[in-house]
């Protein structure tokens, strides 16, 4: 009777384990703009994947931070998201407006390249 009930409650142990390798197996996903919500045993995950994006110089006008807008600049084909960046309010600066390929003008400013190293990129520009 002692080796059946150890039996048992060897089996059982075995099966939760089995069950519980089941749950937790990991999820893949592929990266898309779209936030995602995977169901586990213990709790729900919540996983954002982001999908850089090509862009025209056309889509990317439409980008331009107006009437409620995201807005992009595009430096040597690097689309850059100025959105939130307290120096660029609805989408100009300086000036300057998103929605444009501003290469050639980050080249003459003050700052130069680096202030790109902290904005989020988005994409890349078509050619």
């Amino acid at each position: 009777m002692k080796k059946l009930m150890i039996s048992i409650i060897a089996l059982l142990a075995l099966t939760a384990c089995s069950l519980k390798e089941v749950k937790e197996t990991e999820v893949t996903t592929m990266p898309t703009n779209e936030t995602t919500t995977v169901e586990s045993s213990t709790e729900a995950e919540t996983t954002t994947a982001s999908e850089e994006v090509t862009l025209t110089v056309e889509e990317l006008a439409t980008f331009n931070g107006k009437d409620g807008e995201k807005a992009y600049i595009a430096v040597n084909g690097v689309i850059y998201d100025v959105t939130d960046h307290p120096l660029w309010i609805d989408g100009q600066h300086n000036g300057y407006t998103a929605g444009l390929d501003l290469s050639e003008e980050i080249t003459k400013s003050p700052h130069g390249e680096v202030v790109l190293k902290d904005l989020p990129i988005v994409g890349k520009l078509a050619h």
